[in-house]
């Protein structure tokens, strides 16, 4: 009735002999990935299936929704509806011992196998009604992540939210606690148009659900009753972003989102959705009115007492030696603080060298006017962490914003000139922090103070590029900052087009150098054709029948591809199967993106020139698609002629301007061979 697989302990005493629930293949799939590919290959493994299962269920991020939670290793833990095991690694890494309950054998297996080498794991397989009885009653945490929306499907009857939590409170020790990770019904994604995790369908949390769906979130005036019915008491709660799923920053009620600060929000792996809105203002706008944990699209609830921590962000997309987390919390006598942690023996030299690197930034601004935030190094056992006073102010980022919102353009530029003299104290030391972005920065009266300087390099770095790059970084960051003109301060640096170019190339080669050779979760998404359509795209196919027959251009200007900076081409055309572009594109455009249909199709693009001179569509990353797209031979240089296969009816494939030199007014000639085929060849093609 037991099975070891490794250390991995599995009972199988209350199994039913079968599994009542699979995803099919793809479990199949996932059981030969972990007994194969050890979890270090598990990220190359995501890049090449760019598959949403294999995502979901083995992306390192699902465990930061319990890596912060402070436990002690002598801690007992219980893990109800584990998995495949997303994060049964981080608990048994955390606590002393972990027990998971899991009603898929396949499933479990998957997460022993994946778990091999954890010595303090067991895995009972089998219904939790069955097995509940059994487990001790002396459990410091309990764990329902992703799970208490099943309750009904878990514990049935008339109050199976309220029944479930009674049971489990029975298996608690004396101070333990109850976590609970789940979806808020009325997250902002579910009003802007992303469909319902579980039952893929639009609103139906919204409209509060059809009795027989089975599944059920809640908001957190519902989360609170259920609490407060069940004996459970107060609870308190945290807001993950931009979901529990795949979490980067962790809020909480001592520390909520500031403005600007909510704009990753295009996470639709799973499925198409809709994009009725702009998401990130509309959070700036809830934010402003305190309304933030109604609309946040996850909660994390915990039930018998909250912790000390405010604020915790990942850094855990970046290369092995640069992933750190950073946390703010409330130290015993109430002092604030900020550490960050390396996450992985790969990064602690990295987190040793911020302490290194405010010696040497202090000794270089001594006597100048910009301070820099204290950092000491910590140790306790084998736990390593940098600290950092925890510094009052406003970013001058906001204090920007500001000027900008009344239109104050002088006053931006006061601040801009006060940043670049600030900064630029004793700039020929060797000494750098790439990172001197206005956000880093928090105003305080005539005390400026910088906060992070992760990126500090033992070399002088030219001021102006380090102001250029603040500016670029900020101007990226928001749309409402597009009033700045790019030439003015372009002018204000002296800096020309040709240095604009070498510090932009600077810029990609810092980012590659931060993320390695990893692929951000944005690019992941489009690896996968999920898209984003706005129901305004879908009204214009109806305007009249040549519909299809229209191009449709969409410039990124740091912000993304979106509707309203989209235009149609109506004369693009100059027959069914041929289309001709001449378009004048600004410099500021990064990306252009070339919708040329809307039907699925076969695009030969013939020829591609930029200012006059051939776009060099062979170098990697500058041809971007959402359909298949033939690889260049060796040697092709100009010669190359991609052939792009779209199984969809929303083709699209992007040019990367950035990478090109780029004028003010810039002007793009295209011209391609176009040939509609029916969905179900097209996907026959691709597949």
């Amino acid at each position: 009735m037991t099975e070891e697989i490794g250390k991995i302990k599995l009972d199988y005493s209350k199994y039913p002999g079968e599994d009542f629930y699979c995803d099919g293949s793809v479990e199949d799939e996932l059981l030969d990935i972990v007994k194969t590919v050890p979890p270090s290959g598990y990220a190359r493994v995501i890049e090449e299936k760019n598959s949403w299962p294999v995502l979901y269920h083995l992306s390192p991020l699902r465990e930061n929704i319990v890596d912060w939670i402070p436990m002690e290793k002598g801690m007992k833990v219980l893990e109800v509806g584990s998995g495949c095991g997303a994060i049964t690694g981080a608990l048994s890494r955390k606590a002393g011992s972990v027990t998971c309950v899991e009603l898929s054998k396949k499933r479990s297996l998957i997460n022993a196998y994946r778990h091999r080498e954890c010595e303090n794991v067991m895995i009972h397989v089998g219904n939790f009604t069955d097995i509940e009885p059994g487990l001790p009653t002396d459990f410091d945490y309990i764990c329902l992540i992703g799970v208490f929306e099943y309750g009904q499907a878990y514990i049935g009857g008339d109050t199976p939210y309220e029944d479930f939590l009674r049971i489990l409170q029975a298996h608690l020790a004396e101070g333990g606690r109850i976590v609970i990770a789940i979806e808020n019904k009325y997250g902002m994604k579910y009003f802007a148009g992303c469909r319902e995790d579980h039952l893929g369908t639009y609103f139906s949390g919204i409209e509060d659900y059809r009795k027989e769906d089975g599944v059920r979130t809640f908001g957190r005036r519902g989360l609170e009753r259920i609490f407060r019915d069940c004996g459970a008491g107060e609870a308190q709660f945290y807001y993950p972003y931009p979901d529990y799923k795949f979490m980067t920053a962790l809020y909480s009620d001592s520390r909520l989102p500031g403005k600007g600060e909510l704009s990753n929000n295009l996470r639709n792996f799973d499925r198409d959705r809709m994009l009725l809105f702009d998401e990130k203002r509309a959070f700036d706008s809830v934010v402003e009115e305190g309304l933030f944990s109604v609309f946040s699209n996850s909660y994390v609830a915990v039930l018998g007492g909250g912790f000390d921590l405010e604020y915790v962000k990942y850094s855990n997309d970046r290369a092995p030696e640069h992933m750190i987390r950073t946390e703010i919390l409330r130290e015993a006598f109430g002092e604030v603080c900020v550490r960050k942690y390396p996450l992985g023996e790969e990064a602690r030299e990295h987190v040793r060298e911020m302490a290194t690197a405010f010696e040497k930034l202090r000794k270089r601004y001594e006597g100048g006017r910009l301070m820099i935030n204290r950092c000491t190094l910590r140790e306790d056992g084998e736990e390593l962490w940098a600290q950092f006073e925890y510094v009052s102010g406003i970013p001058l980022s906001q204090l920007m914003d500001q000027c900008l919102d009344r239109g104050d353009l002088e006053g931006f530029y006061g601040y801009f000139r006060e940043y670049v003299d600030r900064i630029g104290y004793n700039a020929k030391q060797p000494v750098a922090d790439f990172d001197l972005i206005f956000a880093n920065i928090l105003v305080d009266g005539d005390a400026w103070t910088l906060i992070d300087y992760e990126w500090t390099f033992g070399k002088a770095i030219d001021t102006k590029e380090l102001a250029y790059r603040a500016v670029y970084c900020y101007l990226l960051e928001d749309e409402k900052r597009k009033k700045l003109e790019p030439e003015r301060i372009l002018k204000e640096l002296g800096i020309t087009e040709a240095e604009a170019e070498s510090f932009q190339e600077k810029e990609r080669e810092f980012q590659h150098f931060v993320t390695g050779d990893r692929l951000a979760m944005a690019q992941l998404r489009e690896r996968m054709g999920r898209q984003a359509i706005a129901p305004q795209k879908w009204l214009h196919r109806y305007e009249d029948g040549e519909q299809t027959q229209r191009v449709q251009i969409y410039e990124d200007r740091g912000q993304g591809f979106r509707e309203e900076d989209s235009y149609f081409v109506k004369e693009a055309y100059q027959g069914p199967e041929l289309i001709e572009l001449e378009l004048t594109v600004g410099g500021d455009v990064r990306q252009l993106r070339i919708d040329p249909a809307f039907a699925s199709c076969v695009v030969k693009l013939q020829e591609m020139t930029f200012n006059g001179e051939a776009v060099p569509l062979d170098r990697r990353k500058m041809l971007q698609a959402n359909g298949s797209v033939t690889k260049p031979g060796r040697g092709s240089g100009e010669t190359y002629r991609p052939v792009m296969v779209f199984s969809t009816e929303d083709p699209y494939f992007s040019i990367a301007l950035d990478r090109l030199a780029r004028r003010e007014e810039n002007r793009l000639y295209a011209r391609m061979e176009i040939y509609r085929l029916p969905l179900e060849v097209a996907r026959k093609i691709r597949a």
